[in-house]
């Protein structure tokens, strides 16, 4: 009788949760040994499917650490690009205008919020993958695929936006019929339907306007917590630099001490070689005039 499978769904779930919080350079030695645990667990398809992982390049990494580090700014992103992508379904070219460049501000301090990260987890980025960081965020303000892909947290590489921006609102209505004349009294449906549109319009613009505007306001706020955070590490690294010059000093003094006790104990040693060795001569001397002295009484006795 075949022994049924053993799954953990929440445990391949949580591998790959903190294998795509990992540096890319760290991805495959832990790949290797999540799975290798659960093969031995008898978990051979939650072994398959976490061996099946793909390490992400470095601004997919950097993007998936925005996405984790920065949760409450991400869903808010996440929000402006439904909120974008229903307004530019209908916005007029000087409102697309408008929204284009809050985009453009909001994608570029995002991507710098992403790079800071990076660099405080030690793997600062290069131009060019930051310019990566700033396309996939471009893709999911304009894409919905783009942007559950990137909600999930596991990008394995960059997202490349569509051409034009995507709209998740309902497209243009389809013309109707042309009504039969009515009496002058009855105002004219088309011109009714023609005004709703428009004034649904004005209020998508007004909330994408809005949404954007907050945005901006909170990368600002961001941007000077960023600067006072730097400000803050720059002061400590200073701080850390002038205290490792004092621990060095002070090592270099004692080193100098440990040395000058070192010539210290030999000098001793040595002295107390000395003075045993002149103890034992003078003994000697002392033996010897001990014993002249008794001969030269003996001589003069005898010749007396």
């Amino acid at each position: 009788m075949r022994r049924k499978e053993v799954r953990d769904e929440g445990e391949v779930e949580a591998a790959l949760d903190e294998l795509y919080a990992l540096p890319p350079s760290d991805f495959v030695a832990r790949r290797e040994e999540r799975a290798a645990a659960a093969r031995t667990a008898g978990r051979t398809e939650d072994a398959r499917r976490i061996r099946a992982a793909r390490r992400p390049t470095l601004a997919a990494w950097a993007a998936n650490l925005l996405r984790r580090s920065r949760p409450d700014e991400a869903e808010r992103f996440l929000e402006l690009g439904r909120a974008l992508r229903e307004a530019y379904a209908t916005l007029d070219p000087e409102g697309l205008k408008e929204l284009s460049a809050q985009r453009r501000r909001i994608v570029s301090e995002l991507s710098r919020q992403a790079a800071a990260l990076a660099r405080e987890a030690g793997h600062p980025l290069s131009d060019a993958v930051q310019r990566d960081v700033e396309t996939t965020l471009r893709a999911v303000l304009a894409d919905p695929d783009a942007a559950e892909v990137w909600a999930g947290g596991r990008l394995e590489s960059t997202l490349t936006p569509p051409s034009e921006f995507a709209a998740t609102a309902p497209g243009p209505a389809r013309k109707e019929p042309r009504a039969p004349a009515r009496a002058p009294s009855a105002p004219p449906r088309g011109k009714d339907e023609l005004a709703q549109r428009r004034a649904e319009r004005q209020q998508r613009l007004a909330l994408a306007q809005e949404a954007a505007r907050e945005a901006e306001v909170r990368l600002r706020d961001r941007r000077t917590e960023q600067e006072r955070a730097d400000a803050d590490l720059e002061a400590a690294r200073e701080r850390h630099r002038e205290a490792q010059e004092q621990v060095t000093a002070v090592e270099d003094r004692l080193r100098q001490a440990r040395a000058e006790l070192e010539r210290a104990e030999r000098e001793r040693t040595e002295a107390q070689e000395r003075g045993r060795a002149a103890a034992g001569a003078r003994a000697r001397a002392e033996r010897e005039a001990r014993e002249a002295a008794r001969q030269a009484e003996r001589a003069a006795k005898a010749a007396r």
